[in-house]
């Protein structure tokens, strides 16, 4: 029989960590170069946050002029992969665009002023009934006293002042603006599209030979998320501009083709423009009575809910890649900076921000990879 074998003692548990496990202590030196960067970062969004602002007229017109460029350089481009020069293939377009403004303004330019005057002419019984509570939309002024409210708001703004030449001279001011605002427009964009070539070549030169590649994938991919979302936007905006005056026609609400104009440029906005289109079409809809009223606004509800969930989707999600949240909060973002021209091209700059986020961090995980293998 063997001697029994006696184990050492086991180590006494103590709750003192040992030397190697005890938490090690990082030191982060802030370094002041990066102070100043942060700051400089900084200064330079509110400086240009304040630029926008006090420039928000003449960028309204750039903006304008850029996102129409944006809707014909592929046409642009159609027509110079089959032979033509950059200068002939712009004139083509061009023309053919004054070509389709015309026939539409053929199209729709006499109907739209008929009704127009139509409108102009029923106006002063239209404002008698509201004010003395009859009519279709009297219960305006019988529940909400609309008109007192409205008198009110004029009289303050013109402090009592406001003579019989007043409104003209405003109709005239506001028509010259428009046209000379149209003619700005149709210049900056022609430039735009013969020149944009030539302005890309010369930022190329300026960027690093290292960083022209990446710098080459963020303009593509920025290119292709805002012409997609310009493009794909103004074909949603005609059609619902298209539906709603079908809707209005057949159903005899008055003023159809200007209500479907109105249609097409606030719908130009996501989310808010289908609500306030909606409320404007129910609104004239009750001229012709509640019954009018109700069929007309669930035959919208129902075409907006058709078209939110195919056409509306296929947009933000294949050409800006953005979520429905997203959208919402650069919308909202867009129209506290800028107003309705923020909210306009608020979803673009979205999208372009992203694919320059996405092929930064794309570019620094590349560059951690490499740094790991080596």
């Amino acid at each position: 029989m063997s001697p029994a074998t006696t184990l050492p003692p086991a180590p006494a548990e103590t709750d003192q960590p040992r030397q190697d496990e005890r938490p090690q202590h990082r030191v982060v030196v802030i370094r002041a170069r990066s102070v100043l960067a942060g700051l400089g970062i900084l200064l330079g969004v509110a400086a240009a946050v304040m630029f926008v602002v006090l420039a928000q007229a003449a960028l309204t017109l750039v903006a304008i002029s850029l996102f129409t460029a944006l809707a014909l350089n592929p046409a642009v481009h159609f027509f110079v992969k089959r032979g033509l020069s950059r200068g002939a293939a712009v004139g083509a377009v061009f023309a053919l665009a004054v070509a389709a403004f015309a026939l539409i303004g053929l199209v729709l330019i006499p109907p739209l002023v008929e009704q127009v005057t139509k409108f102009i002419d029923g106006l002063p019984s239209l404002v008698s009934d509201i004010t003395k509570g009859n009519g279709p939309l009297g219960f305006l002024e019988r529940d909400y006293q609309v008109v007192d409210r409205v008198k009110d708001l004029t009289s303050a703004k013109s402090g009592g002042l406001a003579g019989p030449a007043e409104p003209l001279l405003t109709v005239v001011e506001g028509a010259a603006a428009t046209v000379f605002g149209l003619l700005v427009i149709a210049f900056l964009t022609l430039f735009m599209l013969l020149e944009g070539p030539d302005w890309r070549r010369w930022t190329m030169q300026l960027v690093p030979e290292r960083n022209r590649a990446r710098i080459e994938r963020i303009g593509a991919g920025t290119y292709s998320a805002v012409s997609g979302f310009v493009l794909g936007n103004l074909a949603a905006s005609l059609l619902a501009g298209i539906v709603a005056t079908v809707i209005m026609l057949v159903l005899g609400v008055p003023y159809a083709i200007p209500l479907g104009l109105f249609v097409v440029f606030i719908e130009l906005v996501p989310y808010l423009g289908p609500l306030v289109a909606t409320v404007v079409m129910a609104a004239a809809a009750l001229s012709q009575g509640l019954v009018t009223a109700v069929i007309v606004t669930a035959l919208i509800v129902v075409y907006h809910a058709i078209e939110g969930h195919s056409l509306r989707p296929m947009i933000y999600g294949r050409a800006v890649k953005l979520s429905p949240l997203a959208v919402l909060i650069a919308i909202l973002v867009g129209a506290e900076l800028a107003g309705i021209l923020g909210a306009l091209v608020a979803i673009p700059v979205a999208g372009a921000i992203k694919v320059m986020l996405t092929e930064l961090v794309s570019g620094n995980r590349d560059r951690r990879f490499a740094a790991s293998v080596d």
